[in-house]
């Protein structure tokens, strides 16, 4: 269907013709210009339609220009340009077209013309996942970095707790392992540490399952998790633990779907959703993995109790490498929980030495990728380095579930990387004879003086945590490669969701997440969106019109002082005096990516704020790795968070040949714009800056204006427009 360029009927009371009223949501986990380029692309194309929008922008600090109950009564269609789950309930009635953000970018027209033939969305739909125009991550992988990113900070918190009431309220009991006094304040403290954790994995299984069928499955997916958890209930000695929970996840999401496209009768329907389908699902899915899926756990297990029984008397080495793969495999669950309660187990009868291959063993998964976040930091995002700060310090104090967030997050990289850690940990210790008194792994155990052999422990423990870190990071970078060469683009990394749009493409990634902290972290895996700009921002930085002698004229009022012409007006009318002719360069030599971020980072060395160019240079790299902030129509805005500079600058460069960017539209940035920011004041000012320069940009007359301008202080004048 095909929408008028003239406003059209729709039959108002007064006879008057009305202009057709759509709504619009734009969202991205990063690369926050995406969000907002999609939302003034949108605005401009139904204008020139005339065609009254209102563009909702979400992101991680929020939503901005909420739509309201009074715009969904009375819009005619609503375009969601998402690369994240949307929430589409209240718009029940109304006809939604899902796509990815890159196609509010780049397709704005043809998006305003499908979205009145688009279907109807009907009450208790699920978060929207893009429709068409373009290749994203599955459904599967973001739901698994949503429940990602939701569990890391209870993994953290509960892993923390756990350890510091061990440092400092436990001691060594031969007959009771690592003891903390009953009835003390470490034991309170444990205690709350262990609520944490066990809620980890319900959470997990929970929000993965909310990611797929909505908060009807949430029920379903939380208690599926803490059954999977919860051994007794299956005649298992152990749990299934975070892979259980990721199989539950995923069957309570899609039970809920299946249940939700049962027709019932009409009167039912309002029920549905809080009543009848979490009690289905829950009970259900209980009773599966009870009577189906636990038994077969519960027997693995007795069988690999049985089988390392036989091996006592084999090499030491080809034992301790089988513990280590077995501890490391799924930290926390059956396989892991058989090795070290077979460890246990016989430190009674006078072997310590498979404990002590056990407990080289333990700390090396979250050791190793807390390591790997700060050897390869561009691979991980903000939240999953803080995440791997607190994994470091759990596996001093043996809690491999430190890990579990990246695992989730990447199991195909990081849980073989595991397994190699442990196996070379776990091997070290049998060849050495390492032994150990007390049920309990990692270096806490060596310092209060349970281990026998300590310098062999911690010489296991330090070279299976170099294992480890050095081959996840060898097979992220590979698989992050082979998304570049298949998809052509820069690939987010983590336990949180990144997004990518690139080609035509729409792609999201957390994490995780982790990030992580991505999060993601991981988790929830985190972009940096920004907070749009409030109503005088707005009116700033409106779509200008064009006047006959081609001077812009914006629907604001703008400046006084820019009626001076380009070259006129105070510097500090720039951004705040962020940008300054010292930061401008008509001529960018650059022919790559990195180079030109270099060469802007030199740029912004120019004002004294610069205090670690190298680190600049680093932290935007990174930026790149998590999603490209080439943004099309000749764009380019790469940014840095970092305490090398010790004040926000910002610096524009021109490329005559262009600077490949990956960016959506396939075009080569010759506008490069480049933001630094300190930590401490990375909040909304790093946010406003690139929601002025990300809409402003959006105007073709202005670009071609940055582009013709023969000289610094020309440039300077235009730039002055953006605020």
């Amino acid at each position: 269907m095909t929408i008028p360029a003239g406003p059209p009927p729709t039959g108002g009371g007064d006879g008057e013709q009305q202009r057709l009223r759509l709504l619009a949501v734009t969202a991205c986990p990063t690369g926050i210009a995406h969000t907002y380029m999609a939302a003034e692309k949108l605005a401009q194309a139904a204008e020139s339609r005339g065609i009254d929008m209102k563009v909702e922008t979400q992101g991680s600090i929020g939503a901005e220009n909420v739509l309201d109950d009074n715009d969904v009564k009375h819009a005619d269609g609503v375009i969601v340009a998402a690369d994240k789950d949307v929430d589409l309930s209240r718009f029940a009635g109304k006809r939604v077209l899902t796509v990815g953000v890159a196609e509010g970018i780049r397709h704005p027209e043809q998006l305003i013309e499908r979205v009145m033939s688009a279907p109807v969305h009907t009450p208790g739909g699920a978060p929207t996942a893009p429709a068409s125009g373009g290749k994203e991550r599955s459904v599967g992988y973001k739901a698994l970095m949503n429940g990602v990113s939701y569990m890391i900070p209870f993994v953290v918190v509960g892993g923390l707790l756990i350890a510091i009431s061990l440092s400092l309220g436990g001691h060594t009991d031969p007959s009771g392992g690592l003891v903390i006094p009953k009835d003390s304040f470490w034991m309170d403290i444990n205690n709350v540490g262990v609520i944490g954790f066990t809620l980890m994995v319900p959470i997990l299984s929970g929000y993965i399952a909310y990611a797929i069928g909505d908060r009807p499955a949430l029920v379903p997916g939380m208690v599926g998790g803490w059954i999977a958890n919860t051994g007794e209930l299956y005649d298992s000695k152990a749990g299934a633990g975070f892979i259980g929970a990721i199989v539950t996840g995923f069957l309570a999401g899609y039970l809920v779907l299946w249940i939700k496209k049962v027709p019932v009768p009409k009167f039912a329907r309002p029920i549905m959703p809080i009543i009848v389908i979490p009690i289905v699902a829950t009970t259900a899915l209980g009773m599966f993995f009870i009577y189906v899926i636990g038994k077969p756990i519960s027997w693995v297990f007795e069988n690999l109790t049985d089988w390392l029984s036989g091996m006592t008397g084999t090499s030491a080495i080809l034992l301790g490498a089988i513990l280590g793969l077995m501890i490391a495999f799924d930290m926390g669950g059956p396989v892991n929980k058989t090795a070290f309660l077979f460890g246990a187990g016989l430190i009674a009868t006078g072997n310590q030495t498979v404990m002590g291959m056990c407990a080289a063993a333990i700390p090396v998964m979250p050791l190793g990728q807390g390591l790997a976040t700060l050897i390869r930091k561009r691979l991980y995002t903000e939240q999953e380095r803080e995440t791997g700060l607190a994994s470091l310090f759990m596996g001093c104090f043996g809690i491999s579930e430190g890990a579990i967030p990246f695992a989730a997050a990447r199991p195909a990289q990081v849980i073989p990387a595991n397994m190699l850690g442990g196996a070379v940990a776990g091997a070290i210790a049998g060849v050495a004879g390492v032994e150990d008194a007390v049920p309990h792994g990692g270096p806490i155990v060596a310092v209060l003086g349970a281990v026998s052999g300590v310098p062999m422990f911690f010489v296991a423990v330090v070279i299976g945590s170099a294992v480890t870190a050095l081959t996840t990071v060898a097979l992220v970078d590979l698989a992050e490669r082979r998304r570049r060469g298949e998809a052509g683009l820069a690939l987010g990394v983590g336990a949180r969701e990144a997004v990518l749009v690139g080609a035509g493409v729409g792609a999201t990634g957390a994490g995780a997440g982790a990030g992580t902290g991505a999060s993601g972290g991981a988790g929830a895996v985190l972009g940096d969106v920004p907070k749009q700009a409030g109503p005088a921002e707005s009116a700033e930085t409106a779509v200008p019109g064009n006047r006959a002698d081609g001077a812009d004229t914006a629907k604001a009022a703008e400046p006084a002082d820019e009626a001076e012409g380009d070259g006129g007006g105070d510097s500090s009318d720039v951004l705040s005096g962020y940008l300054t002719e010292q930061t401008v360069k008509v001529r960018l030599g650059a022919a790559d990516k990195e180079a030109a971020i270099r060469e802007m980072a030199e740029l912004l060395g120019r004002t004294g704020k610069v205090v670690d160019p190298e680190q600049l240079v680093a932290t935007a790299l990174r930026r790149e790795a998590q999603g490209t902030t080439g943004l099309g129509e000749e764009i380019a805005i790469p940014h840095a968070k970092t305490d090398a500079v010790s004040a926000p600058v910002v610096g524009f460069a021109r490329s005559a040949e262009g600077v490949e960017w990956d960016s959506p539209d396939g075009t080569k940035a010759r506008l490069v714009f480049m933001i630094a920011v300190p930590e401490a004041a990375a909040g909304d000012e790093h946010l406003r800056i690139l929601a002025l320069l990300s809409r402003k940009l959006m105007n073709a007359e202005f670009r071609e204006r940055l582009l013709a301008a023969p000289d610094e202080s020309t440039v300077l004048g235009v730039l002055r427009e953006v605020g």
